[in-house]
């Protein structure tokens, strides 16, 4: 007689210093979040094993800014397997592998744009059904950013659809006075406004400001197919202007744009060669909107936004990288391997600008999971290592050592 087949339940063991966790092993879907066109996809070479690119960035004591392209492209193109682990590992190094920059985005200026942008809903070019509106005013902000602190974000960014700060001095006041508001609540405040010039950037400065978002979007090269009402050289110019006044840097791009495997290497490249390495690079996965040109495009897979993540991390090692638009259509093991590949801070909240958001209790159940935990405002700052001291050591120590003898550095 044929017994019935008896499946026992599955336990992984995971060792973090001198304690044993069993967790349950968690049944992971085949399910796609959103439907791929496999045919679109870019699929890159798989070059020689270990280049020496690639070996560099693996033993980087810290940033450097001289990268070339076919360095950049010799790292983005190792087998992902092998690229993830090593993004791991430097990680590690530069990094607490547990803490996470939970950030909060307020559209503080809705719509009536000026600019092209191929992507975006905010612009007064394209009929997606957003209503234009006003600046909001400064207690609604300051309001939102304590809900925001309550929550356990530690970064409040706000952003307004303009092309630059001309003739603004009234808003750019208003906006100095909510700077300071959320300073004063013990947070670090981001915004995002378009360009300005040194002037400007000194005022926002002179308000406390934190860091300033200004995103190169993709490549030098592809940059020209998404947007024509501002160049690339503007965009690096108002990165220049605050950097000059001392504010940190955000600057990222958008993956899913209609670009090839070789424009994620042109971006970080162009990052990864700027004076300073950013604070902090968002990693976007495009959101479609209706109405724009873009607004039909196909899902970008998910091995290159992970590619992106693991490239950005090793060639900006000392830099937060962020999970930012798009992270709401990805299933919970999908943002986990962003997190090991080297992503550290995520959007959370209510929204972003104008698309969904991961809510606060939602992430919360998610790091309780996985044993992460909210970064705090002093781990931010760039150069500060405070925090990777004074956790988890002993385990990074441990994966350090185990990964070194395995990658034979």
């Amino acid at each position: 007689m044929v017994q019935p087949l008896r499946l026992r339940p599955t336990l992984l063991v995971v060792a973090r210093t001198h304690h044993l966790v069993l967790l349950s092993r968690r049944p992971f879907s085949t399910v796609l979040d959103t439907p791929i066109n496999a045919a679109a996809q870019q699929t890159p070479p798989s070059p020689s094993t270990s280049s020496s690119a690639f070996r560099d960035a693996i033993q980087a004591a810290g940033p450097r800014n001289n990268w070339t392209r076919d360095e950049v492209a010799d790292i983005y193109n190792t087998p992902l397997m092998e690229l993830t682990y090593a993004a791991a590992t430097v990680h590690r190094r530069f990094h607490s592998p547990a803490a996470i920059q939970m950030c909060t985005l307020m559209n503080i200026k809705t719509g009536g744009c000026s600019e092209d942008c191929s992507y975006c809903a905010q612009s007064s070019r394209y009929d997606t059904g957003l209503k234009a509106t006003k600046m909001v005013n400064v207690e609604s902000v300051l309001e939102a950013a304590r809900v925001a602190k309550a929550n356990g974000s530690s970064r409040f960014c706000m952003g307004a659809a303009w092309r630059d700060m001309r003739g603004r001095k009234t808003n750019l006041k208003n906006v100095k006075e909510m700077v300071k508001g959320v300073r004063a609540l013990g947070m670090e405040a981001c915004v995002t406004l378009g360009m300005i010039d040194a002037e400007q950037a000194k005022e926002l400065k002179g308000a406390g400001l934190t860091a300033y978002n200004h995103n190169l979007d993709t490549s030098r090269e592809h940059y020209p197919s998404v947007i024509t009402t501002r160049t690339y050289d503007e965009r690096l110019a108002t990165i220049k202007n605050v950097r000059d006044a001392g504010i940190n840097v955000c600057t990222g791009g958008i993956l899913g744009l209609g670009e090839k495997s070789k424009d994620h290497v042109g971006l970080i490249q162009t990052v990864a060669t700027l004076p300073s390495h950013p604070e902090s690079f968002p990693v976007n996965a495009l959101v479609p909107i209706k109405g724009t040109p873009l607004g039909e495009s196909q899902a970008i897979s998910f091995d290159a936004i992970l590619r992106t993540i693991a490239t950005a991390r090793l060639v900006l090692p000392a830099t937060i990288i962020r999970l930012a638009a798009g992270r709401h259509t990805m299933r919970e093991e999908k943002q986990i391997m962003c997190f090991m590949a080297g992503a550290n801070a995520v959007f959370t909240g209510e929204k972003m600008l104008t698309t969904a958001c991961n809510g606060w209790e939602e992430d919360k159940e998610m790091f309780d999971r996985w044993g992460l935990r909210p970064m705090e405002s002093h781990e931010t700052l760039q150069g500060q290592q405070d925090g990777i001291e004074k956790t988890d050591s002993k385990f990074t120590e441990v994966v350090e050592s185990a990964s070194h003898a395995q990658l034979n550095v």
